[in-house]
């Protein structure tokens, strides 16, 4: 029996996949297998797969049904009591999975675990993940006391470099299959985890998040997307300040995104949840300028990226 799976959902990556298997077949820890999950690939993504003789990969298929029914399929066929995620056009290093192991390792009783990653907007701009751990002296690995005041900026959990007890996932009920085109599943999924269990995390980073991949889901029109709920945890909130202003911060993006679809009747219900003294004054600042002004600040964010600066509301 592994000790880990690893489950790669597959929609279309024939771009991608083989550098993000190769990734895996080249970590140093070796006691895993790969549960490829073809979502209905319509490209080679598939035959590429299969043509990677390697006894540890397993590839199943199915009909096309999104990313959550997919990941959760892949999980009901993971042999291991450790799952770990990887999208099909992420990378990890090949000291991942030894990382997570550490935490597995010195955490035994504990449900779920996280490294530090790093972001690739384009080639000429890859930068860490943005948190107070991340400042933390040396090589930091430990229990997360405060997980939403830890993840305002980004996330502490990423799906390709989180861990889950399976027995946790299956208490948490997977992916929530409501939820469509990478509108959110995953932060719905370690909200319900961080308010569940500590999070174990090591701020070493071992995997990169490829932002400029192939066919993203995340590139789906916004008016195509049925994004996550965020007021099923107003009532959590009330008594836990940092839950509050994390919730904001991600109505904030998503009201970004409606006015820019220009869906200012979305756009309104998103703002009006929002607790403003929660955002900081750029964020303030561009919900309030109509939506031509929003595009060309997001033209300019582009070139400046393409020229290895990092323009951000975050920041």
């Amino acid at each position: 029996m592994p000790k880990y799976s690893v489950v790669i959902p597959l929609y279309n990556k024939e771009r991608d996949i083989k550098n993000t298997l190769e990734s895996v077949l080249e970590q140093s820890f070796e006691d895993f297998e790969i549960v490829v999950v073809d979502d209905g690939s319509t490209d080679s993504s598939k035959e590429l797969v299969s043509n990677i003789d390697d006894g540890r990969i397993q590839l199943f298929s199915k009909v096309n049904e999104g990313v959550s029914k997919t990941r959760n399929f892949g999980v009901e066929k993971a042999r291991a009591e450790h799952i770990v995620f990887l999208d099909a056009d992420d990378y990890w290093y090949p000291n991942h999975l030894e990382n997570i192991n550490s935490l597995v390792i010195n955490y035994p009783n504990e449900f779920w675990y996280a490294t530090a990653y790093e972001k690739k907007h384009r080639d000429s701009m890859v930068i860490p993940m943005s948190s107070p751990l991340m400042d933390e002296p040396g090589e930091w690995k430990g229990k997360v006391t405060d997980f939403f005041k830890n993840s305002l900026v980004d996330c502490l959990a990423w799906t390709s470099a989180v861990c889950l007890k399976k027995s946790f996932f299956k208490e948490l009920d997977g992916f929530d299959t409501d939820i469509t085109h990478g509108a959110g599943e995953d932060t719905d999924l370690w909200l319900r985890a961080a308010l569940k269990r500590p999070l174990i995390f090591s701020n070493i980073i071992s995997a990169r998040y490829i932002l400029d991949g192939s066919n993203r889901i995340s590139n789906t029109p916004t008016l195509m997307r049925r994004y996550m709920d965020f007021d099923k945890y107003e009532q959590e909130a009330m008594s836990n300040h940092y839950l509050k202003k994390y919730l904001d911060l991600n109505r904030y993006s998503i009201a970004l995104q409606y006015k820019l679809a220009d869906d200012i009747d979305t756009f309104k219900k998103y703002y009006e949840k929002i607790d403003l003294s929660n955002l900081n004054k750029k964020q303030r600042f561009l919900l309030k300028q109509n939506r031509k002004t929003i595009r060309s600040l997001v033209k300019i964010q582009g070139i400046l990226e393409n020229s290895g600066l990092k323009l951000s509301s975050f920041d």
